[in-house]
Parts: structure tokens; sequence; C-alpha cells
């Protein structure tokens, strides 16, 4: 009589998971990997370069996913370009109830706009299209995101 062994099915990651899950410098330990991945990143930047129209149909899904959270804050557009319209919001299945849109004021920038309304807390995320940000100014809006326990999101258009 023959037997046979099953081992058991390992489930397969998704692509990117896999690759995210391997620490990436050698010396990492797990719980330091652990540690880093459970606190979530503050500040990031999305790059979309082509024609605008190209470029708005990526930006779309990203801002729906954010404007649908299951969260009591607003999904805050910081001095986003002219073609974001309420009637593109709109048509790009966006949740416009939970979205404000603000625009700098005076002598107003829109970084300063973007970190006083992360600092506020009244936003789960705030996307702003600052350009080029440096390195004084994603520590401006990483202490401002930490201080109203929000994310900054800043869209870079090429």
């Amino acid at each position: 009589m023959q037997q046979f062994i099953h081992a058991p099915e390992q489930a397969q990651l998704p692509l990117f998971e896999a690759f995210l899950a391997q620490p990436i410098l050698p010396g990492l330990k797990a719980s330091e990997v652990a540690r880093k991945s459970s606190q979530p990143e503050l500040f990031s930047e999305l790059s979309l370069r082509g024609a605008p129209g190209h470029c708005q149909s990526l930006l779309a899904p990203v801002l729906r996913e954010l404007s649908e959270e299951d969260e009591t804050r607003w999904l805050t557009l910081i001095a986003p370009p002219s073609s974001l319209t309420q009637a593109w919001l709109r048509d790009a299945g966006l949740n416009r109830e939970r979205i404000l849109l603000l625009q700098p004021r005076g002598n107003q920038s829109p970084l300063q706009l973007a970190c006083e309304a992360l600092r506020l807390g009244r936003s789960h995320t705030v996307v702003s299209w600052l350009g080029n940000v440096n390195a004084t100014a994603r520590q401006q809006l990483l202490r401002a995101a930490s201080a109203g326990n929000a994310q900054s999101l800043n869209i870079r258009l090429g």
C-alpha cells in the first residue's frame, strides 16, 4: 500500500506583497520591519506625467478610494488644478459630501494651507498639488500630519 503525504498548500501572496514581505536591508530584524510597517506613512507623493486627461484618469480612482474612507473626517484637496471641478469630481464618482476643496487666500501659500489643514485634524487625508517638495517642506508636512493624526499626499504633475 502506497502512502501519499500531502503538504499543506501554501497560500500564494500577490506579487508585491511577496516582494514587500522580504526585508530590504540584510541586517534589518523582523521586529523592526513589523514596527515600521505598523506606523502609517504620514507623507506620500504621487507623480503623474502625460496628457492632463490621462493623468486625471489615473488620479480618479485614488481620490475616489480616499473619498469613500470609513472616516468621519474630510478628504481635503488643497489648490487642485482648475480642471478638477465639481463636475469632474461628480463624473469621477467621488463622494463629494466628504470632500473639501480649498484654495489659499491672500499671502497664504498652498504649503501653509496644507499644513494648517493637516494640523487641525479635521481631515483624514490632505491632498495637495505643491510640485517638488524640498526637505524643509516635507518636514513641515510631516509635523503637521503627526499633530493632526492625518496623512498628507502630494500630487506632482509633470
